[in-house]
């Protein structure tokens, strides 16, 4: 398994804070190529006291991310991505025992998280996470001259 150097919840007063959300939108647009949210768009959600962003760190360089939503007892996995070169080294599940420290201290309840109906290696990911698909939209993903892909919406309860 790959050793990252840190996982870390990103704070709006770090120097290099403008630095850390622009490497996290070229990820964004690397590993999400058809909806990509923009370094405005992260900035804005940032601004919201519920939404939290925790971003992986190899040496000096941003190599994963997870920005999430605590609302009560209940959290959401907004976006949660890793640079295509640090794929399949398990810097995702190394988050995820990260995310799942955070929200036990929180006091969180259960973790949702929407994703493509054809991303198989996601999809795993979660189910090995203990998520379990809870609802599915259907031709949520369009796109122009493809058929459109369902959303699914997964939950794990009692973290």
């Amino acid at each position: 398994m790959f050793t990252i150097e840190n996982i870390e919840e990103l704070l709006i007063d770090t120097i290099e804070f403008g630095h850390v959300i622009q490497a996290v939108a070229n990820i964004e647009t690397m590993v999400q190529p058809q909806d990509a949210w923009g370094y405005q768009t992260i900035i804005e959600l940032l601004e919201q006291d519920s939404i939290d962003l925790l971003v992986v760190y190899q040496i000096d360089k941003v190599v994963g991310y997870c920005l999430y939503q605590v609302i009560f007892e209940q959290a959401e996995i907004l976006r949660i991505g890793t640079h295509p070169d640090y794929q399949r080294q398990g810097i995702a599940s190394q988050v995820f025992a990260k995310l799942n420290t955070e929200l036990m201290n929180n006091k969180v309840e259960n973790l949702l998280l929407e994703v493509r109906a054809d991303n198989f290696s996601a999809i795993a990911l979660y189910e090995q996470q203990g998520l379990a698909v809870i609802h599915r939209r259907k031709g949520y993903y369009q796109m122009p001259h493809r058929p459109a892909i369902d959303a699914l919406i997964m939950q794990r309860v009692h973290l």
